[in-house]
């Protein structure tokens, strides 16, 4: 074993969003994300709300960061930034896909059910609002 990974405690990916509220919205209501720590909240053009937050559901966490500052963003996400995200990828692993999907799907999640990839991964995966990709997998140490 590398006698530096006792040192590393992570990884927490950070992720820029257009709409903090819909963000938040998608994975704290939606997937079930409690929030560990946000900016304070304070007033802004576009609404009142934190510009960072960090996330956690079980071992995984995520934080969000505003793609733009107060008063600069424009009306609707530039489609260029969004294309960009399609490229990106965030893999939660989860106990038992199965139930982790009926969990999610029964708060609204709109996902395909999980399926078994060519290599033996099961998974189900979703676009969140910025268009980044979220894939639900059943890692190897639960599987059936």
């Amino acid at each position: 074993m590398n006698s530096d990974a006792a040192l590393f405690a992570g990884l927490t990916p950070l992720i820029a969003v257009f709409d903090m509220p819909r963000a938040l919205a998608f994975y704290r209501d939606t997937l079930g994300f409690e929030v560990v720590a946000a900016s304070p909240v304070i007033d802004t053009p576009e609404g009142r709300f934190s510009h960072w937050m960090w996330l956690r559901l079980g071992a995984a966490e995520l934080m969000l960061n505003t793609q733009y500052d107060s008063g600069e963003r424009p009306e609707r996400p530039d489609a260029t930034h969004l294309a960009a995200h399609g490229d990106t990828s965030l893999y939660i692993g989860c106990s038992d896909i199965d139930t982790a999907y009926q969990a999610l799907t029964g708060r609204g999640l709109q996902a395909d059910p999980p399926r078994l990839a060519p290599y033996g991964l099961r998974y189900f995966s979703v676009k969140d609002p910025d268009g980044y990709t979220l894939v639900f997998q059943q890692t190897p140490a639960h599987e059936a």
